[in-house]
């Protein structure tokens, strides 16, 4: 594709596709290295998901040591290391600081803007990459490869380019409307890159709930353990419509998606034995719902669930704490993907070499979620992104501008 170097109309230097996070940390390293840098963005608009993704605070990284932050990663730890190492936690708050925007960590480590939202830092980022000479070209979609080029539908018609480099960053398949739509998995797949499925990841669970669930829907479930598999994580959730989503279930969604049975301890901080101790003192005339609550202090939604799943309730105090303790939740599986805050699956790791450039099409490098690996929320999703992202600029540049490569004449 851009073994002649060379455009069709207008000579550029280098090309990145999709204007996301990972799209525009690669295309300002790539300008840093002193190339004129033409971003092609599908939507209106650049960044779309990271503007949604900051709508409820934007988590941009987790502040934790270096093997633990790493350890989300699971089996792509290894070969993110060095990307996440050169653009980690620290690296990621001092750019945020670079552009004027202050950042705070709360109690769990998660690091936030001080704004909270994301349309203040990009907005500066934006008028930053302006000033380096960057061009951002919106409503230009990328339809594949024609011959090695590539193929785009702009504004003002059919386009083919030749550059020079080109970074691809276009995101995985969920979340279609915000531009994730892994429509280019079929084209790389037929230059010969090695594509792994895409999977739904961080996704909330489908439960067909009865009746007199109706009242609950929107209510948040807080200070619970949810255990599936190995897994046990503590965090909050949402009773939907739909069915459980929120922080607490992504924390264990890669669990139950790979077909993990899932459990809720609704009282976390009680031992079985006490729990069941105060389940068998006299009730009176109390309802079980107000015995629940002034025994172990289940909040509404905790006693919603606790009868929707667990009924007949036992009698016995001993059996209705370890029901309370192991609350076994029936759904039916995971969220369509394209409701998933990221997935798993894309580019795999043996087709690109160390710096993220295609095996298949020398001079094409990939970054960001259309790369196969998976992370949970909590600031490690952004973080992989941007370090991806600046990896794979910066690999760009250095392979678009090492010695006896000839630069290209425009036809």
């Amino acid at each position: 594709m851009v073994g002649n170097r060379q455009e069709r109309g207008a000579r550029t230097a280098a090309m990145v596709i999709g204007a996301g996070p990972a799209g525009l940390m690669a295309a300002e390293a790539l300008a840093d290295a002193g190339m004129a840098v033409t971003v092609a963005e599908a939507k209106p608009s650049p960044a779309r998901k990271f503007l949604m993704a900051g709508k409820s605070g934007l988590n941009l990284t987790k502040q934790e040591p270096a093997p633990r932050f790493r350890a989300a990663y699971a089996e792509a730890a290894g070969w993110l290391a060095p990307m996440l190492d050169a653009c980690g936690p620290e690296a990621v708050q001092d750019w945020a600081r670079q552009l004027g925007q202050e950042v705070f960590t709360g109690s769990s480590g998660r690091v936030f803007p001080t704004a909270m939202k994301a349309s203040p830092l990009l907005r500066a980022w934006l008028a930053r990459l302006a000033d380096k000479g960057v061009t951002l070209r919106t409503r230009w979609r990328w339809t594949g490869l024609e011959g090695d080029a590539l193929a785009f539908t702009t504004p003002g018609g059919h386009r083919v380019l030749r550059p020079a480099v080109t970074v691809l960053a276009l995101g995985g398949a969920s979340w279609a409307r915000l531009g994730s739509d892994g429509a280019w998995a079929p084209w790389l797949s037929e230059k010969g890159v090695g594509i792994a499925p895409f999977r739904p990841a961080n996704m909330g669970i489908s439960v067909r709930w009865s009746a007199h669930m109706r009242p609950h829907f929107g209510l948040p479930v807080k200070a619970t353990a949810l255990r599936a598999g190995r897994v046990t994580r503590r965090g909050e959730y949402v009773i939907s419509e739909r069915g459980l989503e929120g922080g607490g279930i992504y924390a264990v969604s890669r669990a139950l998606r790979d077909g993990a049975a899932l459990a809720i301890d609704l009282a976390p901080d009680l031992a079985v034995e006490e729990a069941a101790h105060r389940l068998s003192r006299r009730r009176g005339k109390s309802s079980l719902a107000n015995h629940l609550r002034k025994a172990l202090g289940l909040a509404p939604a905790k006693r919603a669930l606790l009868m929707e799943f667990g009924r007949p309730l036992p009698d016995d105090p001993a059996a209705l704490a370890r029901l309370i303790k192991a609350l076994p939740v029936a759904h039916d599986g995971p969220r369509p993907m394209d409701e998933a805050i990221s997935t798993a699956g894309g580019v795999r790791a043996d087709s690109v070499d160390p710096g993220l450039m295609l095996h298949a099409l020398p001079g094409v490098f990939v970054a960001g979620e259309m790369l196969d690996w998976e992370a949970p929320t909590g600031g490690y999703l952004l973080t992989g992104c941007f370090a991806t992202g600046l990896w794979a600029g910066r690999h760009a540049a250095a392979w678009a501008l090492s010695p006896g490569r000839a630069e290209p004449s425009s036809r």
